[in-house]
């Protein structure tokens, strides 16, 4: 008991540290986001209002690309995210947290998905240990603090921050609340722990939901 607290402890610490160094100001698409390391950081697709028109053209054109594959309204969650090349951390962290069958399931759901780059800015041997099996209660709990129950697009993000007064606050599949703020047209999601997370694609449709891919991974307090 004593080891795996300090365990979740520790790995609570370097979820932390690592999301106050992911990025410390907004993207913007001409200059990108400044970072604490030496890693670039990918810009938005536009900020949440291309997202809005985003979505009401989705039906007259082609699918949406992620990772170079085309995401279809078709198919879930996982069976969309397995396709994107830059969202395979994310596929195999939901596999060994078992949560294949529920981001699978009717939902619907709203994600937002951090990319490979954004797990690869972790601190060095957090993702390897919340992969351990012994670590899948931990792991599940850092994935679910990305998930929101219900569908909410970026004309729905961002009328919730309006109506906030420029806050809103987002209750996790997980149980621990996110911040919504919007930055120079960009949606910022704000962990417990203060660490920030840029969404840079908004409104890819899912069967079961909504997915919008961020550029950090979210710090839920664990244990």
């Amino acid at each position: 008991m004593i080891r795996a607290t300090i365990s979740a402890a520790a790995l609570t610490l370097s979820l932390t540290a690592a999301a106050h160094a992911q990025t410390t100001t907004a993207p913007t698409a001409q200059t990108g986001a400044k970072t604490r390391t030496t890693a670039t950081v990918q810009t938005p697709v536009g900020g949440v209002n291309a997202g809005v028109q985003a979505d009401a053209n989705a039906t007259a054109k082609a699918p949406v690309m992620v990772g170079g594959a085309p995401m279809l309204p078709t198919q879930t969650i996982v069976a969309n995210a397995s396709k994107a090349s830059n969202l395979t951390t994310l596929v195999k962290a939901v596999q060994a947290a078992d949560l294949t069958a529920t981001l699978s399931g009717p939902g619907p759901f709203t994600v937002f998905a951090p990319t490979n780059e954004a797990f690869g800015r972790l601190a060095p041997g957090t993702l390897d240990s919340l992969l351990k099996p012994e670590q899948k209660a931990s792991l599940a709990k850092v994935l679910t603090y990305h998930v929101v129950a219900g569908k909410l697009d970026a004309a729905a993000l961002k009328s919730q921050v309006e109506a906030g007064g420029g806050t809103a606050t987002l209750t996790t599949v997980e149980g621990q609340p996110l911040k919504a703020t919007l930055e120079n047209g960009a949606l910022v999601l704000t962990d417990v722990g203060g660490g920030k997370s840029y969404v840079t694609q908004y409104d890819v449709e899912q069967s079961n939901g909504i997915v919008h891919v961020v550029n950090g991974v979210l710090a839920p307090k664990l244990g």
